[in-house]
């Protein structure tokens, strides 16, 4: 007992002076980013004033074209500043696309969200960063300065001063706001990087061009490969059968060859062979088409999903609420995204019982599947679930993953009920 509360009160000392600590990083980019702060604040008000006065003149729109690619570079440097002191990738926008001719490049670059945006976060981060500044290197000062007030103005001022209440006043003031500064520079930060993830990175569109590109890439090159392990399995499973098959019934045309005498026993057994040939067949087939589009689902995911959670080596409690039937694509992608999410459970979770749940209402399909299994899991540690995640986002879902070093582990999927 004695051990376990000197272990909380060392996790509680921790935590406070947790709530002290302020990263190098975060106090850099307050100091440091300040000049290219006021640069990119400044560039961006003289491209809106310079804009606005030029407009209706002839050079208005060839300033404003300059100014908006020189937006562009501007955004790339304070998105490799944010990089590399907060610890924060954003991802580039793509490029200008080429397009030939002087006016079709102006159009292009006049209609690019992305320099748009760039300007806006250069105004944004204009009195952030002058905040920034303020919070990291004038209120300390002045904190100093409110702490050691009794000895300032006893040193400035000659003559006596008798202790009054300014004095202990001062210094309580001081030790307050001082103790606010981590804090207040914590929360900064968190709105800088905020800032620059909404406004820097590739518009949201391009985001999810980006994401279903990459969902698209994944499902065909998954598919690619089910196609060749179907093929293998038919060419080297499924036809070594029924050659197995052909041979056992010639075998058997054979035995019936001698009209006279036929071996009826081995004729027997021959045919016997080739029933028992003809029903592994069948079942390596079964099996096969499976895997393409299971035959359960025709009557739907309240029908299919019972047997398949019968058949995990773990137990599964499941609980269906299924108000809207959502199309065959989705169903598809529900079926198989439980059929791996049960599979990893029995391989890597050493779980003794699970739980699936999964609602369908309101045009949106829910999934939750929880056990009670040694934790640890999360994408591209080699349990499928990153090309699970990537298989999901071709249908427009997500996947959340909650699972602590040692348990539990609770995995949630959320789709549409229509494409």
């Amino acid at each position: 007992m004695a051990e376990r509360d000197s272990t909380a009160d060392r996790v509680g000392e921790r935590g406070g002076l947790r709530r002290f600590a302020v990263r190098g990083g975060d106090l850099a980019f307050d100091i440091v980013g300040l000049p290219l702060t006021v640069l990119g604040g400044g560039y961006a008000l003289a491209v809106l004033y310079a804009g606005g006065l030029l407009s209706l003149t002839v050079l208005g729109l060839p300033f404003v074209v300059a100014a908006l690619r020189g937006a562009r570079r501007l955004g790339d440097l304070h998105r490799w500043l944010v990089h590399r002191l907060l610890a924060e990738h954003i991802t580039a926008p793509e490029p200008l696309p080429p397009v030939d001719g002087v006016i079709a490049r102006g159009r292009a670059v006049l209609t690019d969200p992305v320099a748009w945006r760039t300007l806006l976060y250069l105004l944004l981060r204009l009195p952030l960063g002058v905040l920034g500044f303020a919070t990291a290197v004038a209120l300390p000062l002045a904190c100093g300065w409110l702490i050691g007030y009794p000895l300032w103005a006893r040193l400035l001022e000659p003559g006596e001063h008798p202790l009054g209440w300014p004095d202990p006043a001062a210094v309580l003031l001081g030790l307050a706001l001082l103790a606010t500064v981590p804090s207040a520079i914590r929360a900064l930060s968190s709105l800088n990087r905020g800032l620059a993830r909404l406004l820097l990175g590739p518009a949201r569109t391009q985001r999810r061009l980006r994401q279903l590109e990459s969902a698209r890439s994944t499902l065909l090159a998954e598919n690619t490969d089910h196609l060749r392990r179907l093929e293998r399995d038919l060419h080297d499973g499924t036809q070594a059968q029924l050659v197995a098959i052909a041979i056992t019934l010639s075998l058997a045309d054979d035995a019936l060859a001698d009209d006279d005498r036929p071996d009826l026993a081995r004729l027997r057994t021959l045919v016997g062979r080739a029933r028992g040939q003809t029903d592994d067949t069948i079942a390596e087939l079964r099996r096969l088409t499976q895997g393409i589009h299971p035959v359960a689902l025709d009557s739907g995911l309240g029908e299919a999903l019972p047997p398949l959670t019968a058949a995990s080596p773990v137990p599964v409690a499941i609980s269906l609420d299924l108000q809207e039937r959502p199309e065959p694509a989705i169903e598809r992608a529900v079926y198989f995204c439980v059929a791996e999410l049960l599979t990893n459970i029995a391989k890597h979770s050493a779980a003794s019982a699970a739980a699936l749940e999964v609602t369908s209402a309101a045009g949106r399909v829910r999934l939750t599947v929880h056990d009670d299994g040694r934790g640890g899991a999360v994408l591209g540690a080699g349990s499928g679930l990153s090309g699970l995640s990537e298989r999901l986002a071709a249908v427009d879902g997500t996947l959340r993953i909650t699972s602590p070093t040692g348990g539990p582990t609770t995995i949630t999927a959320e789709l549409p009920t229509r494409l």
